[in-house]
């Protein structure tokens, strides 16, 4: 196995993982009506499912560039972790 079969394999699993959490945190903030878990849905899909969609789907499909590539991953983290911090100020 190659390393970047396993680093595929290490961002699907971290994705669909996140995507996991991030829907049982949903189906919380659903059942009880609370924004702490809405808020805690959106970090968790911010910091573990968006910067795979970016670097595995937008960066092929939109042809760009590793500083861009870079940035928009980053800013993904920081909407996540806003949305953390703010969850458990809530």
């Amino acid at each position: 196995m190659t390393l970047s079969v396993i680093a595929t394999a290490g961002g699907v699993a971290t994705a669909c993982l996140g995507a996991y959490v991030g829907y049982l945190a949903y189906d919380g903030h659903r059942r009880n009506e609370s924004r702490t878990m809405l808020l805690l849905a959106v970090g968790v899909v911010c910091i573990a499912v968006v910067p795979y969609g970016i670097s595995y789907v937008l960066v092929p499909l939109l042809s760009l560039s590793d500083g861009v590539t870079v940035l928009s991953v980053t800013v993904a983290h920081l909407a996540g972790l806003g949305a953390l911090a703010r969850s458990v100020n809530s």
